[in-house]
């Protein structure tokens, strides 16, 4: 068992020490992530990589108690904060005040990268509450790839599962978050 896992437990178990333990040991995978996710984010963009680890950080174990069953789990919740804090920052910049009125937008390999503009990562956000009702664990794989950047095999490492189950799983919520965001009946 990692250090990881072994402090994520003190923690499940209400060790309020071992939040402060495991700040240290993720933090600079963490800081990866964010600073791969928001490498090439448009000038205007407000949020840096540090900004958003701690933002994501403090929604993670704010409450002072948090519950993650292993290092798998652990890292599927920052993905996840840190798909909302960029989601709530694309849907500040897109309202109507800011020249709102989104449009649907092709959803493929080439725009699903750090490059991805506010407008599509509300979209993709929007289309994956579809999916998350139709297939959570390919939901798991968009939030990992899509909004948090990691490549196949840190999906599977961090989900447990072998690579090409990912690529099998990535493959068919792209087809279906576009399907979803064109409107298109399953």
């Amino acid at each position: 068992m990692s250090d990881v896992t072994l402090i994520l437990d003190r923690a499940g178990k209400g060790d309020r020490s071992a939040a402060d333990e495991l700040l240290p040991l993720v933090y600079e995978e963490l800081r990866k992530l964010a600073a791969h996710r928001m490498a090439n984010e448009s000038p205007q963009q407000t949020l840096q990589p540090t900004a958003l680890v701690h933002e994501a950080w403090l929604r993670l174990v704010g409450d002072g108690n948090p519950q993650f069953e292993g290092r798998g789990h652990f890292f599927a919740a920052a993905a996840e904060a840190m798909r909302r804090i960029l989601v709530d920052g694309a849907r500040r910049k897109s309202r109507l005040k800011r020249g709102g009125g989104l449009r649907a937008v092709e959803l493929d390999e080439a725009l699903v990268d750090i490059h991805a503009p506010s407008e599509e990562v509300e979209a993709v956000h929007e289309a994956l509450d579809e999916l998350v009702r139709e297939d959570p664990l390919a939901a798991e794989v968009v939030k990992l790839r899509y909004f948090v950047g990691l490549p196949i095999s840190e999906v599977a490492a961090v989900l447990d599962m072998a690579p090409r189950s990912v690529d099998r799983l990535w493959a068919f919520a792209r087809v279906r978050l576009k399907q979803v965001i064109r409107g298109e009946p399953t």
